[in-house]
């Protein structure tokens, strides 16, 4: 069993490798001892996303659904055959994840599958499944154990998974719709465009959530800081690009971060953590 479960982890690892350098360099940045557990929330997610995202020819709601119950069984029998979903109940276990986290998440995801247009009350709630419950998870693991830690950082940790999240929505405005037919910001559908105005508001939003997460980041242990404060680097540095552009910019080319960048930003994570206050 022990060959199996490290086996699962390294392929959660490859599953993140693949699908995403920015998130991988960030988890290069966290202590050895936390990598594993991350590796393991990023492949559960990231399969997650591909149902709804990418098998088009499949029976989605089908496929979610027994990937829904493969999850909770995995839980429950303290195995799967599935190795990232092993990896997964491995991980809830030894750091006690709420099961309402893995709900969230799992609703938001199944959102995804029928939904294309948002608003405000289902926004919020497809922002806390989609993004803050992640942020959560990996707060269970930085805090291992330290409950009272957790619940004072529980509101900075869904602010950074919220800003992220949003980020994401005004970067990939165009692949959204273009691609899998989808409007997340509320309010917004094919007749009614956002408008630059909408655009400011929701940067102050998101600029204002940022500014709550710092201070918890500060609090985080040493060998969580780093890494959690390198992605912070890249979601800011990325959505200070956004932030210069207009509407008609962002829906004809993605925004994006050079690798060069990113790696000069995990330096500058680096660098600059230790002296964080």
């Amino acid at each position: 069993m022990d060959l199996y479960s490290k086996i699962s982890y390294r392929i959660s690892r490859l599953v993140t490798t693949h699908y995403s350098t920015s998130f991988s360099l960030g988890i290069v940045a966290f202590a050895s001892k936390y990598q594993e557990a991350i590796y393991s929330i990023y492949g559960f997610v990231r399969i997650a996303d591909e149902i709804v995202d990418t098998f088009h020819d499949q029976d989605k709601p089908r496929l979610f659904e027994e990937f829904r119950c493969d999850t909770y069984k995995s839980v429950e029998r303290r195995l799967s055959t599935n190795p990232v979903l092993h990896a997964f109940q491995k991980t809830v276990i030894r750091y006690n994840i709420d099961r309402e986290y893995i709900d969230a998440f799992l609703h938001s995801m199944e959102l995804d599958i029928s939904n294309k247009h948002y608003q405000r009350s289902l926004y919020n709630k497809y922002v806390y499944g989609s993004a803050e419950v992640i942020g959560l998870m990996c707060l269970k693991i930085f805090c291992d154990g330290n409950d009272t830690l957790f619940r004072q950082l529980i509101n900075p940790a869904r602010a950074l998974g919220s800003a992220f999240q949003k980020v994401n929505f005004l970067r990939d405005m165009k692949s959204d719709m273009d691609e899998r037919g989808r409007i997340y910001l509320p309010g917004i559908n094919e007749q009614s465009a956002m408008t630059d105005d909408e655009k400011e508001k929701l940067e102050s939003e998101i600029e204002e959530e940022f500014q709550t997460a710092l201070p918890g980041i500060v609090r985080l242990p040493v060998g969580a800081r780093h890494g959690v404060y390198s992605a912070y680097l890249y979601y800011y540095v990325l959505f200070k690009k956004i932030r210069k552009k207009r509407i008609n910019e962002l829906m004809e080319q993605r925004v994006r971060i050079s690798d060069l960048t990113k790696l000069l930003l995990l330096v500058r994570s680096f660098i600059t953590v230790r002296f964080l206050r």
